[in-house]
């Protein structure tokens, strides 16, 4: 069971928040006074909580406030955990919610975080890219697998399908700005290098970049769906990161060398490779937020995402099918 210790600080009114019976499955709930005339209501729940909670909170406390979060590691006595078999209620709760799923304000924070072009993320996807070229041109898988764990791609690719699916314009205008970023250097970088080192579109990891086939439209789809489920359950991104890394860093990479060694037609093969991966890393994960039930917090916002998602996965279901079908044709 994750858990999360939720602060609510609000003006002190010398009373306790008081929740909705048999609405919130609280593990405990403690006030106190502050010093500036503030009180704070500490509570203990499940991560499945939090969303409703806060939900809840930004309608009653109507004066100003601020809510923190933060993961829990143990806590003892140990919660109860209710048998799913016990009651038809627990059964209707059950299915009634995501499951582990981790609340929209982190979500949001964990992609606000991810879309920050800094120097360090410069340095990685620099980094990465001379490590992957330099396996590409080896033709050493395990070189290439080391730059996709060092490649900073999962964040923004995961931000953007999360501020499609919410709707939110600042978070696609930062998450496409991050995108463009890391795949203009990982591009400019690997086709300084196409143009100063020996390029053979023959070696195997150059030439795997330069097929196209279902299978990559099915590891790409696999990659979002994957990265997405990370985020949304709070697990192990890092690793799942390589995942998406698979299907991005190494095309950007190939399409680099070959462009910069001369081999215009093999280059852009590796770029169709590149879209494709996009466009299926993109809707997966989209689909996959949709069905772990992310939804905006204000209704007014709601039709604003209904418009982003609707036209998101219209953009990307095409521009897939196009290449599907241009893929079919030529072969």
């Amino acid at each position: 069971m994750a858990l999360r210790l939720v602060d609510i600080y609000r003006p002190d009114d010398g009373q306790a928040l008081t929740f909705p019976d048999n609405t919130y499955d609280l593990l405990g709930h403690w006030t106190y006074s502050l010093d500036d005339d503030q009180r704070v209501d500490r509570v203990l729940v499940d991560v499945d909580e939090t969303e409703a909670l806060i939900d809840w909170v930004d309608q009653v406390v109507t004066t100003d406030y601020r809510v923190t979060l933060q993961s829990v590691e143990a806590t003892l006595p140990r919660p109860e955990t209710e048998d799913e078999d016990d009651t038809g209620a627990d059964d209707e709760n059950e299915n009634s919610s995501s499951s582990g799923r981790v609340g929209r304000e982190e979500l949001y924070e964990y992609a606000r975080t991810a879309t920050d072009v800094d120097s360090i993320y410069y340095a990685l996807v620099l980094l990465s890219t001379v490590v992957a070229a330099g396996g590409m041109l080896r033709d050493q898988v395990a070189v290439v697998i080391g730059a996709m764990v060092i490649a900073p791609l999962i964040g923004p690719n995961i931000a953007l399908a999360l501020g499609t699916t919410l709707g939110d314009a600042s978070l696609l205008g930062r998450s496409v700005r991050a995108t463009i970023t890391g795949v203009g250097v990982a591009f400019a970088a690997s086709l300084v290098m196409g143009v100063v080192l020996p390029v053979s579109p023959d070696t195997g990891e150059v030439a795997a970049r330069t097929v196209i086939g279902i299978a990559d439209v099915a590891l790409a789809s696999a990659a979002g769906a994957a990265g997405a489920l990370s985020v949304t359950r709070d697990g192990a991104t890092a690793l799942v990161g390589v995942m998406v890394a698979v299907a991005l860093l190494p095309p950007i990479v190939a399409v680099g060398l070959l462009l910069g060694a001369g081999y215009a037609g093999a280059a852009g093969a590796a770029g169709l490779l590149t879209i494709t991966n996009v466009a299926a890393i993109n809707l997966a994960a989209v689909c996959t937020f949709l069905a772990q039930g992310v939804r905006p917090r204000d209704w007014r916002d709601v039709e604003q995402a209904r418009t982003s998602i609707r036209a998101a996965l219209a953009l990307w279901i095409a521009l897939l099918g196009v290449l599907i079908a241009t893929l079919w044709w030529a072969s």
